[in-house]
């Protein structure tokens, strides 16, 4: 059988509960849309991750993820505070980098929110599923 092609290079998690990240990263396996998944448990280590990998993305392509799941209600830098810090990341990599908010939060004013940034693509409610994988097409 031939190997199917996968969508994506990199996708990454962000997301403070380990085994929503686990299950997460589960689902995305077994969808076989990627090569890589990152995960972290916290904003401020993604940021960073981001920083590091867009020194190396000239010469090593494909580092950077094309889509962040990214969850909104976490400690130390929630969702948002990531997206603020996000924005000031190159325009390349912002142009590169699709979030998908992954979060439990049912509040319309989140949602509003997030629409605010250009680079969140969708929104999509807790827990991931090959559904709501297959409806990606970012």
């Amino acid at each position: 059988m031939p190997e199917q092609k996968t969508k994506y290079n990199t996708i990454m998690l962000i997301d403070d509960n380990e085994i929503d990240n686990l299950i997460n990263q589960k689902i995305i396996e077994s969808s076989n849309i990627c090569k890589n998944i990152f995960t972290h448990t916290g904003g401020k280590s993604a940021i960073e991750f981001l920083k590091n990998m867009e020194k190396i993305a000239a010469s090593v392509p494909g580092c950077l993820p094309e889509i962040i799941f990214l969850d909104i209600d976490m400690p130390l830098m929630d969702g948002f505070q990531f997206l603020d810090e996000f924005d000031k990341l190159s325009k390349e990599t912002k142009q590169y980098c699709s979030v998908v908010m992954l979060t439990s939060s049912i509040n319309p004013q989140d949602m509003n929110k997030s629409k605010k940034y250009d680079y969140v693509k969708k929104y999509v409610n807790k827990p991931l599923t090959q559904d709501s994988l297959s409806k990606l097409s970012i």
